[in-house]
């Protein structure tokens, strides 16, 4: 019985040269994601923009899953190092609810992913994709990702019911901007039904407030 060859994982790049190669192909992926999406876009047309070898790419990048969420994981450290650059972690929501924290920084990555829909839609269901997989690009975007939002709450040795909080948010956050891409609700709408969400999700635990308002 012919044996089934396990998936292989990316390699990481560790020199100063593969970084940036890996960057370039990010990029492309960027620009070509947001022009074509996940199904349209090809790996050829990716190594092209970047100039790196197709070779290198299915190294660092073996499927266009692989891809995307790498696109996503770079989004999700450059949030990180925005909420961290004064050393403080997320600022204060104008509301000094933790709660509101948390909707600001969603509402904005949302609010920067919707400006390219296809390229969101190509992570999006990159990321759906990547679940099943598992893998080394995924895991690091998903804890990169509750990372951000555990300092926007202010927890610093979060327990297991903070990871569950933030879990739970963070789906609530991706099928809000399901919706909004598939021409469900606006981005408006996107935005207050957020802030809503995290209200009632973290304000009862972290705010001591249920309130709505």
């Amino acid at each position: 019985m012919p044996r089934i060859a396990e998936a292989r994982q990316p390699a990481e790049p560790t020199s100063a040269e593969q970084k940036d190669r890996y960057r370039r192909i990010l990029r492309a992926a960027s620009k070509l994601g947001a022009e074509h999406g996940l199904e349209r876009m090809q790996m050829n047309d990716v190594a092209k923009e970047a100039g790196v070898a197709i070779a290198t790419l299915y190294r660092y990048f073996p499927s266009k899953t692989d891809l995307f969420v790498g696109v996503l994981h770079s989004q999700i450290q450059r949030l990180s190092a925005a909420g961290s650059g004064s050393g403080s972690g997320s600022a204060p929501a104008a509301t000094g609810r933790r709660a509101d924290a948390v909707a600001d920084v969603l509402i904005g990555a949302g609010q920067r992913m919707l400006e390219r829909p296809q390229l969101a839609t190509a992570m999006l269901q990159a990321n759906n994709a990547a679940q099943l997989q598992g893998g080394r690009e995924y895991t690091e975007a998903n804890a990169a990702f509750h990372r951000v939002l555990l300092a926007a709450l202010g927890v610093p040795e979060p327990e297991d019911e903070d990871y569950r909080m933030v879990r739970i948010t963070e789906q609530t956050w991706y099928g809000v901007l399901v919706s909004v891409l598939n021409g469900v609700i606006t981005a408006e709408q996107a935005d207050a039904d957020i802030r809503l969400a995290t209200r009632l999700l973290l304000g009862p635990r972290y705010d001591g407030t249920g309130a709505a308002s």
